[in-house]
């Protein structure tokens, strides 16, 4: 993990009224409202790195707090230890594909970071930042092979900063990746002290004619749902406007969740890579051994968007995924939030995950082979629909809210959501 970095910090200059030059010992470092200013004048002989805000030596300690748990994903792939100036991976290991294609996503958790920041819990958004990069190379059929993060901060608070990290980690673990660089940068004066930010980058690698999407999606396919494990990272400007619309506390219990508020909305993001991997090699192995068509099509992960939207982008055009409602009852964390803020369904849908995080697209005749590998691994899932030829008189006696039509750019397929949901 690299150091603090330099302060980022807005500032001006003021004219000398005798000269109109500028002087640069009267250079000011203006904060954001409601931020600690920091001004120099000439009076000021001495000014420390530390003065400015920056300390390194809290930097030094996060760094010492974090490496058991950083090292501890590292595996014989990685070279060059802990503290490089670059993390190291060795792609020897890429010469046992025919054709390796390398895959990337980069990706933040919004504003689930200022739920935590309230609460004074940082060990579980490190797990949020890994699910929503990690498992978005998944849906291209990749493994992924390492990660690096970044986080900045108004101030660092070495056992802050440590959490964060040992939740990258954890993570990590889940996904079965490495964590193998990283940066944190301190930028007193753009960010409040107790303010901090998180992002992150991931590689995978997929063999060329392995590679899952919307060219290998038929119609006659089936649609299965991984549940999620809660919100997940996605619609928490949605959530935080609720909460502070109702005047609800984070600590308060709530008995729809059997625990407080803030520890429902902190839940950890459910990561998939690792199951998802294991279904490819599961459904897809024997057939690509045989070089026979793989019955394992496609994945889409629930994020921005909602459920149709993500799913949309995994359909080529031409083709529309059929979705039940009736096949899963929301779950309580969604249902609680969108009546108290009297979110209309749309709304809701096109936010928030409403209980699926993962879906996968699969030959209807291998769906129990499916479910049944992901009952075995502790991931509870359901068919929720199919994927069918477009039907345009179908889509024009369809509400407008319940059809999607590509997404994000995307001139994919459609999804139309039927029915109502389930009563849990």
């Amino acid at each position: 993990m690299a150091l603090p970095n330099c302060p980022a910090v807005s500032r001006r200059t003021i004219s000398s009224p005798q000269t109109g030059t500028q002087k640069p010992e009267e250079i000011q470092l203006i904060s954001s409202p409601g931020r600690e200013e920091l001004v120099t004048s000439p009076d000021d002989q001495h000014i420390t790195y530390a003065g400015a805000g920056v300390d390194v030596e809290a930097g030094d300690v996060a760094v010492a707090l974090m490496k058991d748990a950083v090292k501890a994903t590292h595996g014989e792939h990685v070279l060059g230890g802990f503290g490089g100036f670059a993390g190291m991976w060795d792609a020897s290991v890429l010469t046992s594909y025919s054709r390796p294609v390398l895959t990337t996503s980069t990706d933040g958790v919004g504003t689930k970071v200022a739920i935590a920041q309230a609460l004074d819990i940082h060990d579980t958004i490190g797990q949020d930042l890994v699910g929503m990069v990690v498992d978005d190379i998944v849906v291209v059929g990749a493994k992924p092979l390492f990660m690096t993060d970044y986080i900045a901060t108004g101030k660092v608070i070495p056992e802050r900063i440590a959490d964060i990290v040992r939740g990258i980690a954890t993570g990590c673990s889940l996904a079965e990746t490495a964590l193998i660089g990283g940066e944190t940068a301190e930028h007193p004066g753009l960010l409040a002290e107790n303010e901090y930010d998180v992002a992150g980058a991931v590689t995978g690698v997929v063999e060329s004619d392995h590679i899952l999407g919307p060219e290998k999606v038929t119609s006659s396919d089936a649609i299965i749902a991984m549940a999620s494990s809660g919100i997940h990272s996605n619609g928490y400007s949605l959530v935080r406007r609720i909460v502070s619309a109702q005047g609800w506390d984070y600590h308060q219990h709530l008995p729809e969740f059997g625990r407080t508020l803030g520890e429902e909305l902190l839940e950890p993001t459910r990561i998939y890579a690792s199951v998802c991997a294991g279904l490819v090699d599961h459904l897809n192995g024997e057939a690509h051994r045989a070089g026979k068509p793989a019955p394992l099509h496609g994945f889409s992960h629930v994020t921005g968007g909602g459920l149709a939207a993500s799913l949309a982008r995994v359909l080529p055009a031409g083709l529309m995924a059929i979705v039940d409602r009736g096949t899963w009852s929301i779950p309580p964390v969604f249902s609680v939030l969108t009546e108290a803020g009297g979110v209309p369904q749309a709304d809701a849908e096109r936010t928030l995950n409403l209980g699926v995080g993962m879906v996968a697209v699969v030959e209807a005749d291998h769906v129990e082979k499916a479910l049944a590998y992901l009952r075995d691994h502790e991931v509870p899932s359901w068919q929720i629909g199919t994927v069918d030829t477009l039907d345009q008189q179908l889509i024009d006696n369809t509400v407008a809210e319940d059809v999607v039509q590509g997404a994000k750019g995307v001139d994919g397929g459609t999804v139309v959501l039927q029915g109502t949901y389930a009563v849990a």
